[in-house]
């Protein structure tokens, strides 16, 4: 029985290797040759090339074969995509809409004040940045869910860089000219980069180094709240923490004041507990939005029924009533603060892209609708340079706002109309009621607004993922709380270059090994329980191989073998090694690979 079933065995294997040597002479007559690619000139591959670069998505494909109406209001329903998506708009959409921009202009009204006293012009502007930008976006952008105006970070950004440039109080006309240049620059910035499909500059910006930037300047910003909210007068106008803190214990003895403490300790608290109420109980999203209105509110009223400004509690003053004047023979076309202007526009318009981009992409993942990056830059440049020349200062989307709208019921961008109609009924009506709204109340919005900013999650897993990455976020966050945050910006984008290059010309290399069970080859580090082929050594590369990085790989196998030939020698029954397969798909189920006999 045995030797009859041994000689089945037998007989099954010959017939299966006469079969695969059939099928193996089969195969060898047919030769299949890889084409050669058709002769372009020189001009024709440039242009190829270009396309592919910047034009991968051929965003004129829509305009083909259409007659010329047909192109004409494609073209417009292009540059404003509110003529295309308003045609279904319906009662329903406007009634989220409507709760939705109530919402934000309740949250925005007391940050704008807040903001312009970041970027040290007088607080009317910051509402004029709330009122015209928002309109040329809503007819402009592609987001559903941004909502539109001045943010902590820009503000911090602009009001530190043009103080470097002139004194913002005895210098105070030529100051807001010279803001107002920035915000056009600022403005072209974007447009360019939109127009011409150059967004992915922006995406330099590693997480990493945004992360820690933004930790950065959300201590920064808070470090300099502490003088409306401590009472003090005479403050430093450096950032940096050590100076800041200098200033803030110089002034202890004799510069704080008692009452603006217990004011802005008070309606901090009160804020804290109203975004704890709208954390813990997302059906109370509204509690942390109006909280910061009705802080303002109980707060100008209390200052002036107890006549606390006569105490040393400091105060608002006057905002100047009226809509935005106009701007455009303030800016700055020639002169030595034309290149001044356009400097700063430039750093301040790139950060500005960054944080509305990221922002539009986040809550377009979540509402599972596409973004279009480019179009979004270009509806963000084109509301700076018409705000630039409508008395406003760089706006952009804000993180904290645009989370309120989305929570809201947003479903359009008409909520951001609706926001900047209630700013234009307060610019209008309301401000003379501002006038005695304590500085310390400001301190406490800005304060709880910026301390969302501080992503303790984020830089944890950074840690634990990448230990470079958290370098970089490091190196960004105490460049800006010791140094400025110009030195901070710098150090996250040479970070960012510095990681890029360093991954282009020295790539990780793995070792693979078969995990149990399956035909999956893993890394052996990540996975233990995987084994390795005796007598084969599998490398992956985790990257293409250029110019730049050949060598390395080279010389980094050339490693792998030695260190596999040492444990060989060490072990007793381990064969050496015979076969080298390198895996360079960069995809982990394809097994692309180049096979090298070693013997």
């Amino acid at each position: 029985m045995d030797r009859s079933t041994e000689e089945a065995q037998t007989k099954e294997m010959d017939i299966r290797s006469l079969s695969s040597s059939h099928h193996h002479s089969q195969s060898e007559r047919y030769i299949h040759k890889v084409g050669v690619p058709p002769k372009q000139n020189l001009f024709k591959e440039f242009r190829e090339t270009l396309k592919e670069t910047f034009f991968a998505d051929d965003p004129l494909r829509p305009f083909k074969d259409r007659s010329r109406s047909q192109k004409f209001i494609l073209g417009i329903q292009t540059i404003f995509p509110i003529f295309e998506w308003g045609r279904k708009y319906n009662l329903k959409k406007l009634r989220g809409d409507l709760i939705a921009g109530l919402t934000i202009a309740s949250l925005c009204i007391p940050q704008d004040i807040g903001y312009a006293k970041l970027a040290n012009l007088d607080p009317q502007y910051g509402l004029y940045s709330s009122f015209v930008p928002p309109l040329i976006y809503a007819f402009m952008g592609s987001s559903r869910d941004i909502a539109i105006g001045p943010v902590a970070v820009v503000s911090l950004l602009l009001g530190t860089m043009l103080q470097n440039e002139l004194d913002p109080i005895n210098e105070k006309a030529q100051y807001q000219r010279l803001a107002f240049t920035a915000t056009f620059f600022a403005g072209i910035t974007q447009v360019t980069l939109g127009f011409f499909r150059l967004g992915f500059l922006i995406d330099f910006l590693s997480h990493a180094a945004i992360v820690g930037f933004m930790g950065g300047a959300a201590v920064t910003i808070a470090l300099q709240q502490l003088k409306g909210f401590l009472g003090i007068k005479k403050f430093t106008k450096k950032s940096d923490i050590i100076s800041v803190m200098h200033s803030v214990v110089a002034s202890a003895h004799h510069g704080w004041n008692w009452q603006t403490i217990a004011i802005g300790a008070s309606f901090l608290s009160f804020l804290l507990f109203a975004k704890f109420i709208g954390k813990k109980n997302k059906k109370f999203f509204w509690v942390p939005a109006i909280a910061p209105l009705i802080s303002v509110i109980l707060s100008t009223f209390f200052v002036y029924i107890t006549r606390a400004d006569k105490q040393g509690v400091q105060i608002v003053k006057n905002i100047k009533k009226g809509i935005n004047p106009s701007s455009v023979n303030e800016i700055y076309f020639s002169g030595d603060y034309l290149l001044k202007g356009f400097r700063i526009g430039v750093v301040a318009g790139m950060i500005g892209l960054t944080e509305a981009i990221a922002i539009g992409r986040t809550f377009a993942a979540m509402k599972d609708y596409q973004l279009d990056g480019n179009k979004e830059m270009v509806a963000l440049g084109a509301m700076n340079v018409v705000g630039s020349m409508t008395s406003c200062y760089v706006a952009t989307g804000s993180f904290s706002r645009s989370a309120v709208n989305f929570m809201a019921g947003c479903e359009t961008a008409v909520s951001n109309i609706i926001m900047s109609c209630v700013v234009f009924l307060t610019l209008e009506f309301i401000t003379p009621l501002f006038k005695y709204t304590p500085n310390a109340i400001l301190a406490s919005i800005i304060i709880n607004a910026v301390i969302g900013l501080i992503d303790i999650g984020a830089a944890t897993l950074l840690w634990k993922i990448d230990k470079f990455d958290f370098v970089a976020c490091m190196g960004a966050f105490f460049g800006v709380v010791f140094s400025s945050v110009e030195i901070g910006l710098l150090i996250a984008v040479s970070i960012s270059f510095a990681k890029i290059l360093l991954q282009v010309t020295r790539p990780r290399t793995a070792i693979l090994g078969k995990v149990p069970r399956t035909t999956v080859y893993r890394n052996i580090q990540q996975y233990p329980e995987a084994t390795k082929v005796p007598g084969v050594l599998i490398v992956r590369v985790d990257s293409a191989i250029y110019f730049s990085n050949s060598n390395y790989v080279k010389e980094r196998i050339l490693r792998w073998l030695e260190d596999e030939e040492e444990e060989v020698k060490a072990a007793t029954y381990q064969p050496r090694i015979q076969f080298l397969i390198v895996e360079m798909s960069r995809k982990q189920f394809s097994t692309s690979i180049l096979l090298l006999i070693i013997s």
